[in-house]
């Protein structure tokens, strides 16, 4: 019997691997003679650099650069050397999470450190940066990493722009010419599930700007400030992409990839699972087990179980879930490949315990799986 086991992280509690193992262990004492693939997945968010780098024998970099706010912080990212790819979470310099929740503000939050982790990617020889820009904390379009890799943002006085998305609205000129030349030769794809436009009232400040720290009235001014930033940008540029899906991902990020980087957008969990060699673990397998903190119907929107389900359903395999918790629509999923989700907790707990006790949740609820298995099959 083949097993795959290709869970996505548990946020705040265990990396896709530990879940992974976690799994694999509940597995190995119920069903001690069945073949176990661990197969860590992401989608784009938390852990896909992680993900990838464990299983394409990359490396793992890291560079101090700019936090959202200036701050100094140490960012990793990845590399494989084999194909000179590597792989940049936007959210390790520019990410929600280094920001405290009292800190928070959309209005001046700067995507400059995830450029320093493309200049430090171009600096290693890189021939393809994959971004996966999930967890933000930005709204600046990508003015911020754009700067870092040389673009001139100037206001009417001819002075540099200060950083954040609402200076935006006092650009004046877009000087071109110290854009880093080598961005050219390099094929970039954003690794996302977000599909928003920049602008708007399904943009990246309406929809987005709150979570970071915007009221009604800054969400107002960000997207004005957004879409002036656009409108100088078509000018200098052959074509306007701030109406196509992506383009609102990371607070506009995604708009400075596709604009000035010609970014392919890609849903995060499918070039995880290509990086991962996920398609080739499935074939001949009984079963994939998956799994995320929260399975609900949002899961839908290209989250791993849903990636994961689809290659699975391709090769005729069932899929099981295993779950911190069941979400609200997360049925709909049996619909899309999902055979079987359980949630992992024993009982009623605060989410402080079950998040420290998640391994051993996790241990004990694929055993169980494993002893149904093993009846079905003696």
């Amino acid at each position: 019997m083949k097993i795959v086991i290709a869970p996505d992280s548990f946020k705040d509690s265990l990396s896709a691997e530990k879940v992974a193992d976690a799994i694999a262990a509940g597995l190995a004492d119920a069903l001690p003679h069945a073949q176990l693939v661990t197969c860590p997945m992401a989608d784009g968010g938390e852990g896909t650099v992680e993900a990838i780098v464990a299983a394409g024998n990359g490396q793992l970099r890291r560079n101090h650069v700019q936090g959202p706010l200036g701050e100094p912080v140490e960012a990793h990212w990845g590399w494989l050397p084999d194909s000179h790819t590597a792989i940049i979470e936007m959210a390790e310099a520019s990410g929600l999470q280094r920001v405290p929740v009292a800190q928070r503000d959309a209005r001046i939050s700067s995507t400059f450190g995830t450029g320093e982790l493309i200049k430090a990617a171009l600096d290693a020889g890189a021939q393809r940066i994959i971004l996966a820009i999930g967890g933000s904390a930005t709204n600046d379009a990508g003015a911020g990493a754009l700067q870092a890799l040389g673009l001139g943002l100037f206001d009417a006085e001819q002075q540099l722009l200060a950083p954040g998305g609402l200076a935006l609205s006092r650009l004046a000129r877009i000087e071109l010419s110290g854009l880093d030349p080598r961005l050219a030769d390099v094929r970039f794809e954003i690794a996302a599930d977000v599909n928003n436009p920049l602008c708007g009232e399904h943009g990246a400040s309406a929809i987005f700007g709150p979570q970071k720290g915007a009221t009604p009235e800054h969400v107002h001014l960000l997207d004005q400030a957004l879409g002036h930033f656009a409108d100088h940008c078509a000018a200098v540029l052959p074509k306007d992409v701030r109406d196509e899906p992506g383009s609102g991902a990371a607070g506009g990020l995604g708009f400075a990839a596709k604009a000035f980087f010609g970014a392919q957008f890609r849903a995060g969990v499918e070039v995880v699972a290509e990086l991962v060699g996920l398609a080739e673990a499935v074939k001949g397998a009984d079963l994939v087990i998956t799994g995320e903190g929260r399975f609900d119907a949002q899961t839908l929107r290209g989250k791993t179980p849903f990636g994961v389900a689809r290659i699975a359903q391709a090769q005729g395999v069932p899929v099981v879930v295993l779950a911190g918790t069941l979400g609200e629509g997360y049925q709909t999923l049996y619909e899309h490949g999902i055979n079987a989700a359980f949630a992992v907790t024993s009982g009623p707990m605060t989410l402080e315990h079950a998040c420290a006790n998640a391994a051993q949740l996790l241990t004990d609820r694929a055993r169980d799986i494993a002893r149904l298995m093993a009846i079905h099959t003696s």
